[in-house]
């Protein structure tokens, strides 16, 4: 468990900001991948994604293939929804977020001087993420040199971050919602 009843709204909140820094930090944390939902043409749309940052206002920094699905469907609406999920402590964390693509800007060339030899191939390839092929050795052609003109990061602001803690029979479910600059958190009926 990560929380219990007795802790503070407060310090919930820091606990939960904890969790999420240490899912951009450690790749064994189970915060590391979360399932990314978008509004798709004629459903929703859920995937895994790699979290890759976490800022100190909670921004959430993704990397991706600009000509991907998901970038599509954040264009067309950029709200979405982040899960996450920890195993050993049985904590769900939702988050409702804005997105900001960045492609080909400051920010998008600020993380692409992280990415680093073959990691770069994912987002080099020849053909765009769901293109048709006839085998999976046609998905693996790459240029000679690798560059950032399909490198996009996607940053999701929350608006608002949902914990439930599963606990038995008593489970705890705290909802918390950004005021101007500041987070405010209530207690919600599991």
């Amino acid at each position: 468990m990560l929380f219990n009843q007795e802790n503070t709204t407060e310090e919930i909140w820091q606990m939960l900001r904890h969790e999420l820094n240490r899912g951009a930090l450690d790749s064994k944390h189970p915060f590391r991948y979360l399932n990314l939902g978008t509004f798709g043409q004629d459903y929703p749309e859920v995937r895994t994604v790699v979290l890759r940052t976490v800022d100190e206002g909670l921004n959430f920094y993704v990397y991706t293939d600009q000509r991907s699905e998901k970038v599509l469907s954040l264009l067309n609406n950029p709200n979405a929804s982040l899960h996450f999920y920890h195993p050993k402590k049985r904590l769900q964390v939702r988050v409702q977020a804005k997105c900001h693509i960045h492609h080909l800007d400051d920010v998008a060339g600020k993380f692409w001087n992280k990415v680093k030899g073959d990691a770069q191939k994912a987002y080099n390839s020849q053909l765009a993420p769901g293109s048709v092929i006839r085998g999976p050795r046609e998905a693996w052609t790459w240029p000679e040199e690798m560059d950032e003109r399909f490198f996009a990061i996607l940053l999701f602001q929350p608006v608002s971050l949902e914990a439930l803690q599963l606990d038995g029979l008593n489970h705890l479910r705290i909802n918390f919602s950004k005021a101007d600059t500041n987070w405010v958190g209530e207690w919600l009926v599991p």
